[in-house]
């Protein structure tokens, strides 16, 4: 008689090197099994921190002449020495009506961004070089290792961060129960992650800086429908979709009184600038335990959940819908938000009275 192969053992989401003795994730270690299996990225040894750049473009008219130029000309800088060690680009439309271009780009190691940025991406923020008509930001994070963490539904696709990982960990244990976010920060072993201080901006003619407080969060969460069969998308965008944007709707037009300082629901574009299957929200927050209490109770994140759980309870291990986020929560020094010639409406210009 066959005897049935032991199910995978589970690992912690927290790399071994970031671990802390003593650390006490909600459930109870070696008994909690997880309702279907997530994975992390995993970073070597040597990486310290990471840089998360958004490099952003704005225009009230799509078709500007010189929007596309600058798009361009900045995947030609990514090209260059010590450019970002994966980088991608998505749009969408704000509640102003302005077309936002994002191009996310990451770095493994901040030394290597210091120097590209000094050689090229300085210009990106001149306000000399912004035309009328145009709007140009950075909201630059450069996180610990301690930081940020990361979660998939399957080990086959990069995405974000991940694209500057050194690949990706076994099935974690970390998941799949209300907590979970914050027991694969490593940082959350040692602190509560409290926010402390208010969001300042500062002015020098066109230049806006935004400074956040301690411990802010930042989350990209993604979904991709390329790899689908068309039952499974026509359900997805039938069911999921709907109950998604209305939640993003609700966080871009209403978050900032339950502590989302902004919300955008982007579409990510292919290497000719058309969209793809692809989208992803990316929203900041006061601090985790806002995100945490949007996540765990609020309406629209409570049928976002449902309208999951239910596709992917229809299709089981036969689902081709791939699920991702990174959060990160960096300290008051690893975070800058610079806008130029944007209204007033933009990004993290928002959190400030």
């Amino acid at each position: 008689m066959n005897t049935p192969a032991p199910p995978p053992a589970l690992e912690s989401s927290v790399a071994p090197h970031l671990r802390r003795e003593g650390r006490a994730p909600r459930h109870r270690p070696g008994t909690y099994e997880p309702p279907y299996p997530s994975f992390s990225a995993r970073f070597g040894q040597h990486v310290t921190a990471v840089v998360m750049a958004y490099f952003g473009v704005q225009a009230r008219d799509a078709g500007h002449p010189e929007l596309a130029a600058a798009l361009t000309g900045l995947r030609q800088e990514f090209a260059a020495p010590d450019g970002p060690a994966y980088w991608d680009r998505a749009r969408y439309v704000d509640a102003q009506g302005y077309t936002t271009v994002i191009s996310v780009a990451y770095w493994d190691d901040p030394a290597a961004f210091a120097a590209w940025s000094a050689a090229h991406g300085t210009a990106w923020l001149d306000p000399a070089r912004v035309p009328a008509g145009l709007g140009f930001f950075l909201e630059l994070v450069t996180p610990a290792a301690e930081r940020f963490e990361t979660i998939f539904s399957a080990p086959d696709r990069v995405e974000g961060v991940t694209g500057a990982a050194a690949g990706f960990s076994g099935m974690i244990e970390e998941h799949g129960y209300w907590g979970s976010m914050r027991d694969r920060l490593p940082l959350s072993q040692t602190s509560p992650l409290y926010p402390a201080g208010s969001p300042l901006v500062t002015a020098d003619g066109p230049v806006r800086t935004v400074v956040l407080p301690e411990n802010a969060c930042l989350i990209r969460s993604g979904q991709d429908i390329t790899d689908t069969g068309a039952r499974e998308r026509e359900l997805y965008l039938a069911d999921v979709e709907p109950s998604l944007r209305a939640g993003m709707d609700f966080l871009r037009d209403d978050g900032l009184a339950i502590g989302c300082y902004d919300n955008r629901y982007m579409v990510v574009l292919d290497d000719d600038d058309q969209p793809t299957d692809r989208t992803f929200g990316l929203s900041w927050w006061r601090d985790l335990s806002a995100l945490e209490d949007w996540a765990a109770s609020h309406p629209t994140h409570v049928k976002i959940f449902g309208a999951a759980m239910r596709h992917l309870s229809s299709f089981g291990p036969e689902t081709r819908l791939r699920l991702y986020h990174e959060v990160t929560v960096p300290a008051a020094t690893e975070q800058r938000f610079v806008y130029v010639g944007c209204h007033d409406e933009t990004g993290l210009l928002r959190a400030v009275p």
